[in-house]
């Protein structure tokens, strides 16, 4: 692995070199422990030290609302034509647990058939990492999830260890900006200040609902019938604000829109969220997940059963977005209490 230090006070120049190449993003104030990813060119936009953004940086890889083709139903021969609308992009700042969400992402839309919008504009993305020295906030359980500690999918990755950041180079896309701003090679110091943070992090950072993650699956093995879901359902609005800000959700609806010619249009796809009361309406009326209960059960269990089942990863990354916005006050950290608690009788 390749090392480099940035000097704090380096940071603006950084930054504005960054800007120059390509659009930067990264986490910016929006009021009381509020953040989201917007564009920056000054360093003084940045808030490096911020709980999770509102929405995660999925929105920069799978826009909450894209258009997938141009079609043409006019003349002898029906066509359509496939739609990217895509740039250089940038994102700074991108903590652990949304490093991890991307890399389940990454995983879903690799799969046949795969998904080409996704990984085109995957590859014009340049993510530069940071590390969490400690919590966030209450509702993070990042710990329970080994998300915590840096695993990969990053250009950069930067570490606070007091008047600089220790950056490792990840990638030769990483390797390049780094050697075009002129960044000296880390120092056997740099890198003991580095672990040592670390150590200090395995102190600070605990299993936060005290269960062995090992564990969960066969906890939810046993608690698909339980009382939990019920309990949950009574608070439930069905308002999908959950799955909107969780980075590993990914389901979409698709909408054809015609033109005034009735003969051209689109194909969009948005965001669509399995908390909604119709996600599950097929023809003839029938819904199959109808009860808030039975939607609040299958959004736990696609992010602590069906991922580990056929990914063998969980799909929850501890970032704790779907319990802070929750307008019920319903806690993802409290579900997976009580049904581990349920699940010794």
């Amino acid at each position: 692995m390749k090392y480099h230090i940035l000097e704090k006070d380096q940071l603006e120049c950084f930054v504005r070199s960054l800007s120059k190449k390509m659009k930067a993003v990264g986490p910016v104030a929006k009021g009381h422990n509020n953040y989201a990813f917007e564009e920056v060119t000054s360093a003084s936009q940045l808030s490096l030290d911020y709980i999770p953004t509102i929405l995660p940086p999925k929105k920069y890889f799978m826009p909450n609302k894209e258009k997938m083709i141009d079609f043409d139903l006019g003349g002898k021969t029906p066509s359509a034509q496939a739609a990217l609308e895509c740039e250089e992009l940038a994102i700074m700042g991108v903590h652990t647990c949304d490093l991890a969400g991307i890399q389940c992402l990454n995983i879903v839309f690799n799969e046949r058939p795969r998904d080409y919008n996704y990984l085109l504009r995957k590859e014009k993305l340049f993510i530069i990492g940071v590390e969490c020295n400690k919590y966030c906030d209450e509702y993070a359980s990042c710990a329970l999830v080994n998300s915590h500690l840096p695993n990969g999918g990053y250009d950069l990755f930067f570490t606070d260890v007091g008047d600089r950041y220790v950056i490792n180079v990840n990638t030769q896309k990483g390797e390049d900006f780094v050697e075009s701003v002129g960044l000296d090679k880390a120092e056997g110091r740099d890198l003991a200040a580095m672990d040592k943070i670390r150590e200090e992090k395995r102190k600070i950072f605990k299993n936060e609902v005290d269960i062995d993650p090992k564990k969960l699956p066969e906890i939810f093995d046993k608690s698909y019938n339980s009382k939990v879901w019920e309990k949950v359902a009574e608070k439930c609005l069905s308002c999908g604000n959950c799955t909107n800000v969780c980075p590993t959700c990914y389901c979409f609806d698709m909408e054809d829109f015609i033109n005034l010619d009735l003969k051209t249009g689109s194909r969009v796809r948005t965001w669509d969220s399995c908390q909604f009361e119709t996600f599950a309406a097929v023809a003839g009326g029938e819904n199959f997940r109808g009860e808030r209960s039975m939607r609040q059960r299958h959004r736990v269990y696609r992010k602590f059963k069906f991922p580990v089942d056929k990914f063998n990863r969980f799909f929850c990354t501890g970032c704790g977005r779907c319990s802070r916005t929750c307008m019920a006050g319903i806690n993802l950290k409290e579900i997976l209490k009580e049904v581990a608690e349920e699940s010794k009788f």
